[in-house]
């Protein structure tokens, strides 16, 4: 089950003073380095030329939302003025600031040091009352945040407002003794650190965590009287709160979700989910509650693509970060209609017969042969994960104009 780590027992200094790291004057220097950073004028002339471009007999189409949204502008922005409002300070970070290999070098080159998402209680008793942490855009776990408070640091927390908002339904689950469903992967630290809230103030709350809707059938069988206590939570070991029973915690539940699940798979969840209760409860729902919580950026880049899927397209390049969960789920949208593969950066178009992309359903990076087709007038989708940051968006296109022989 998933087990969130204590709070070491020492004496606790003083909570250090508040500070505004969004001053104008930050601001407008963090501004400036975040756009040499990862701006890209390529991008948005495509973008201002709506969404096309061509060169020569290659037409590159880009869906109309991809790339960086609010949550991981803003994440990024607070780190970036961290550095600036407190240059002598350590400042450390759990874990990744987003899931972008690049963009977390980044910050590495700027002196933030990296801890581990989840720290062992050593890491955390290294922490000292002058130090610096930085709460990543998924969030943290209450028990972690508690012990770094314990030390006494001053902590940056950049968690995403949509993220905050789940959190806001699990603990009234919590309050009101639902058991909260989480839609989402169990070891994300987004969930792990809903599942911690999910426990509720006092503790005594419950979630169960399911992955898909093969999972979620098992559970609704379960709620109909037709599982196996001791074979249910074996399957789902790493997946629910300590002291979890099925016969008792799935009387009433309420579905939440990680932000960057698919919408349409956390609605066939929910609708699985209801229509089980309603069985049980001969045609009763009121032990089942729903709250969209789905993350609206997510969303507005699944329906892009989708938009994008129905143009004439010979191949499709998703750019992201291989442990990105809403970048998966767009290579999922892609792969199920055309040729799609998913690359981290431009290094990855290794010759115009080879390419190094991430497998989604083997989990590993493979190179695969054959990837651009050898045709007249190619036509080359390309999107990005909300993690993704423009610059390496307009390398990946210029590396693959480039083994197109498309110069200027």
């Amino acid at each position: 089950m998933l087990t969130p780590t204590s709070p070491l027992s020492t004496p606790n200094p003083p909570s250090p003073a508040r500070v505004n790291l969004r001053t104008p004057d930050v601001m407008s220097r963090v501004q400036a380095e975040v756009e040499s950073h990862y701006r890209s004028q390529l991008v948005e002339t495509i973008r201002g030329g709506g969404g096309v471009m061509r060169r020569g007999n290659t037409v590159v189409r880009l869906a109309k939302q991809f790339g960086f949204c609010y949550g991981v502008e803003r994440a990024i922005d607070l780190a970036y003025a961290a550095r600036k409002v407190f240059p002598d300070k350590r400042i450390s970070l759990l874990g990744e600031i987003i899931h972008n290999p690049d963009v977390n070098a980044q910050l590495s080159s700027m002196g933030i040091r990296h801890l581990a998402a989840h720290p062992a209680d050593a890491d955390i008793e290294d922490l000292q009352a002058e130090d610096v942490v930085i709460v990543p855009a998924f969030g943290a776990e209450v028990d972690t945040v508690a012990a770094i408070k314990a030390r006494g640091c001053q902590i940056v927390d950049t968690t995403c407002g949509d993220v905050m908002s789940v959190w806001k339904r699990v603990r009234q689950n919590a309050n009101e003794q639902v058991t909260s469903v989480i839609h989402g992967k169990a070891s994300h630290e987004e969930t792990r650190a809903t599942a911690s809230r999910a426990l509720g103030p006092k503790g005594d709350g419950h979630y169960l965590v399911v992955l898909d809707t093969k999972e979620t059938e098992i559970v609704c069988d379960y709620i109909r009287g037709k599982g196996d206590k001791n074979a249910f939570l074996t399957r789902f070991w790493n997946a629910h709160s300590r002291g979890f029973d099925p016969d008792v915690h799935l009387h009433r539940i309420g579905v939440a979700n990680q932000t960057t699940m698919l919408r349409s798979e956390t609605e066939q969840i929910q609708g699985m989910l209801r229509q089980a209760i309603a069985d049980r409860d001969t045609g009763s729902t009121e032990n089942f509650r729903y709250f969209d919580t789905i993350c609206g950026a997510t969303q507005e880049r699944q329906d892009a693509l989708f938009g994008l899927l129905e143009e004439s397209l010979d191949l499709l390049l998703v750019v992201g970060g291989y442990n990105s969960s809403n970048t998966t789920h767009l290579v999922e949208i892609g792969e199920k209609k055309l040729p799609t593969w998913f690359i981290r950066n431009a290094s990855c178009l290794l010759s115009g017969d080879e390419i190094r992309h991430f497998d989604i359903h083997h989990k590993l990076e493979v190179v695969t042969r054959g990837w651009l087709p050898q045709k007249e007038l190619l036509t080359v989708g390309i999107t990005a994960g909300a993690s993704c940051p423009n610059n390496l968006i307009e390398d990946s296109i210029k590396r693959m104009l480039e083994l197109r022989g498309e110069t200027e």
